[in-house]
């Protein structure tokens, strides 16, 4: 069974999506499920919010409500809201609920290290809800703290960590993620790596990243995911499913492309 573990939908200009822009014309336009069933979309997704809005998670969990395709949500909530605790253990009553994206690549290095953060944290781990980790890799220290901190925290990196491909820098992305994946509760994305290719998204460029990825989580601890449609920036849905595959052992594919995913999310 293929699942992918990164896919989104939206509606330009309902439930509060803002984005993409006009700037992104090839994917500023609404997508559903049916628009992903004909790119030759998986056999089960985990849908992630693309707004930071709980009008947008809302929408999403109506969505998975109604279409077997979906076998979770991971949602968003204000982290540091004065009532995030209830917020979050209120969104955990949802059983399509899966886990939370606050979308660190947008906020300072060390914002999820903030005081005001830690109850909301807390209610993560009590509701056993998975923490979807959106960081770019100046946040990947302070991941590390975090990490360190919650020892019960499940956290997924999302696309790797979004490291600078298309600069073809390593350092230090690859020591802070191998610090990462030396602590158990640490898993990640093969996902959203051609979008972050520059102009050269080929198989050749994003080699020795997803070598190092499968090296330092194994396919046990990494998961598979389309990044669609934001992927159609930078290539289509076949053609990634079928590069990654090129990477894989075929020994290891049922995990990467389904199990780990199952596993991790609880789906």
């Amino acid at each position: 069974m293929l699942i992918d573990a990164h896919c989104h939908v939206w509606r330009i200009g309902e439930n509060d999506c803002r984005w993409p822009g006009r700037d992104l014309a090839v994917i500023h336009r609404d997508f559903g499920l049916d628009d992903l069933r004909a790119a030759g979309g998986p056999d089960g997704v985990v849908l992630v919010q693309s707004q930071p809005s709980a009008r947008d998670t809302a929408w999403l969990l109506e969505v998975a409500e109604s279409d077997p395709l979906v076998l979770g949500v991971v949602g968003w909530a204000d982290l540091a809201a004065p009532d995030a605790v209830e917020a979050i253990l209120a969104l955990a009553g949802n059983a399509r609920l899966k886990g939370l994206r606050p979308m660190l690549q947008d906020l300072e290095d060390d914002w999820i290290l903030s005081p005001a953060v830690a109850p909301a944290i807390a209610a993560i781990v009590e509701a056993g809800l998975a923490f979807d980790a959106l960081v770019r890799p100046r946040h990947l220290p302070a991941l590390l703290t975090l990490v360190r901190r919650w020892q019960d925290l499940r956290v997924v990196i999302d696309h790797g960590g979004k490291p600078t491909i298309g600069e073809g820098v390593m350092h230090p992305w690859r020591d802070d993620i191998a610090a990462l994946a030396a602590e158990p509760g640490v898993f990640c994305k093969l996902s959203g790596l051609l979008t972050e290719a520059g102009d050269t998204p080929t198989a050749q460029a994003l080699a020795p990243y997803v070598a190092h990825l499968l090296e330092a989580f194994g396919a046990e601890r990494l998961m598979w995911g389309g990044d669609w449609p934001v992927l159609n920036l930078a290539g289509d849905y076949a053609g990634w499913r079928r590069m990654c595959e090129a990477w894989v052992p075929p020994d290891r594919r049922a995990a990467l492309f389904g199990e780990t995913a199952r596993r991790f999310y609880r789906l």
